[in-house]
């Protein structure tokens, strides 16, 4: 359970599920958001780019990340306070698998401040985030 007393600044979790990126997930969300942007989308153009392929849309990458911390971060999550120092360190493309890891940064009267970073199947950290969350306490 993830109480706000189960946050101990200066752990890290590294989070029990992995998951590899689909062509739906790269692909769907940016439809939905009409982010027809032509590296999520031309695979001819992208071909001759330093990447060699198309690479998967960033929101996409950081939702997949914060998901994957979820079950051990949020289960009695209050309220999301705020989310920020987003980085995006390396592409993401269809086929890899991410895998997420949290860090607690520091606790404060029921507000606990997390670092996330997330890494592709060469260990390459594709996104990094602090977020900052208001946890229920454990009942008495």
């Amino acid at each position: 359970m993830t109480y706000f007393e189960d946050f101990v600044p200066g752990e890290v979790i590294e989070h029990a599920r992995a998951k590899t990126v689909t062509e739906m997930d790269g692909v769907l969300l940016c439809n939905l958001a009409m982010n027809t942007a032509a590296g999520h989308f031309n695979e001819e153009m992208m071909r001759d780019t330093e990447f060699g392929q198309r690479i998967v849309f960033g929101g996409v990458t950081a939702a997949l990340i914060i998901g994957l911390t979820m079950q051990d971060t949020a289960e009695h999550a209050i309220r999301e306070i705020g989310m920020n120092k987003l980085r995006f360190g390396s592409p993401v493309f269809h086929g890899d698998t991410l895998s997420a890891f949290t860090e607690t940064l520091s606790t404060d009267d029921g507000v606990v401040r997390l670092r996330h970073w997330g890494v592709n199947q060469r260990d390459e950290i594709v996104f990094e985030s602090e977020r900052t969350v208001q946890v229920h306490r454990r009942p008495a």
